[in-house]
């Protein structure tokens, strides 16, 4: 493991790297919200199915 290479690449990628725009952090952030919420709601369902089956509430 070459520390300097690795260290000078690590550089490289963070120079070529830029700012979002507001547009694009809007979209990013509305599909990952999205994501947590379709999340959410399956494991609610689960939960709530897992209450309503005989002997699941256990």
């Amino acid at each position: 493991m070459d520390v300097p290479y690795d260290l000078n690449s690590y550089v490289r990628v963070l120079k070529m790297a830029t700012t979002p725009s507001t547009e694009e952090f809007l979209q990013v952030s509305k599909i990952a919200g999205a994501g947590i919420l379709l999340v959410g709601l399956m494991g609610f369902l689960i939960g709530a199915i897992m209450l309503l089956l005989p002997g699941g509430g256990v």
